[in-house]
């Protein structure tokens, strides 16, 4: 396995618009992602995303180009800015699609980091489970959303 990027397609029933709301605000992140969640979708933003009390992910936006893409590092060396070569580089695409979104998502830099295959490896195993199960959760978020207006 080649552990450089995870890239999933996944159709959502809302217009780019919606699906951008969904995937850059904390009042919406929080909703199919992280516990919390403390960001500005602007680039240059520093924030933070939490799972449970003990697991407090910085991250840093790249890019927030609405409604087409919102991207962010994180999983960055400690202490360190987040940049290519010591963080994780996650981008949404979102591209019209009937009355629809298709959402092209890609996690890039696994092999970028210089961990030990063990914990590459690792690592990987464990966006790749973590993204299954969370974009799914976005699909069915955006489908509560869309029921309720």
């Amino acid at each position: 396995m080649e552990y450089g990027s995870i890239e999933r397609e996944i159709h959502v029933d809302a217009t780019p618009e919606v699906v951008y709301q969904v995937i850059s605000t904390p009042e919406h992140l929080r909703e199919w992602w992280p516990d919390e969640a403390d960001i500005e979708p602007v680039p240059g933003a520093t924030g933070t995303v939490s799972f449970g009390a003990d697991k407090v992910e910085p991250l840093t936006v790249v890019e927030a180009v609405p409604p087409r893409r919102f991207s962010f590092r994180w999983v960055a060396d400690e202490g360190a800015a987040a940049a290519p070569g010591n963080s994780l580089l996650v981008t949404f695409d979102l591209v019209p699609s009937g009355a629809g979104t298709l959402l092209r998502f890609t996690e890039e830099g696994f092999r970028e980091k210089g961990w030990e295959v063990a914990v590459l490896e690792e690592a990987y195993r464990d966006h790749t489970a973590g993204w299954d199960h969370f974009l799914p959760r976005l699909v069915t978020y955006v489908g509560r959303l869309a029921s309720a207006r």
